[in-house]
């Protein structure tokens, strides 16, 4: 084999649509347009969903809901994930994480009283539900709500 005999696969490169080129290019006179009508004009062009004057499909589906703008956003972590931890430092969000726990940045950190907590540990965050409260009280530790 030699430089020369390599060529690309057969059908790997399609000849370029010269459009207006004339008679000859196979896509003349009207360039691939048809006669009059919208689609010959130019701008003529219709927008994207537009469904030729029926109702278009974002407007026939029901709307559901609403997002408040302002809406706080809460990470919610049980007490058996806190558990969990090897260090008995405080637990906050930072903390939390630093090490993984929570994956979002900003979000208010909510904790439930979901399994059980064994080690005595400072737990600060934004929400606690009377449950985690009791058995963190119950544990020896401390609740810190952060405002």
């Amino acid at each position: 084999m030699k430089i020369s005999d390599l060529a690309p696969a057969f059908g790997a490169k399609k000849k370029e649509k010269r459009i207006g080129h004339g008679p000859g290019s196979g896509h003349g006179k009207t360039s691939t347009k048809g006669h009059k009508g919208q689609g010959a004009r130019s701008g003529g062009t219709k927008r994207p969903g537009f469904e030729g004057g029926q109702q278009p499909l974002t407007r026939r589906i029901p709307k559901r809901g609403f997002t408040h703008v302002r809406a706080i956003e809460y990470q919610v972590i049980n007490l058996n994930r806190l558990n969990r931890l090897e260090n008995a430092l405080p637990v906050t969000p930072e903390s939390l994480r630093a090490i993984g726990m929570i994956r979002k940045n900003g979000v208010h950190l909510a904790i439930l009283g979901g399994g059980e907590i064994t080690k005595a540990l400072t737990v600060r965050a934004h929400r606690f539900t009377d449950a985690a409260v009791k058995k963190i009280e119950a544990a020896g530790g401390r609740v810190e709500r952060i405002a």
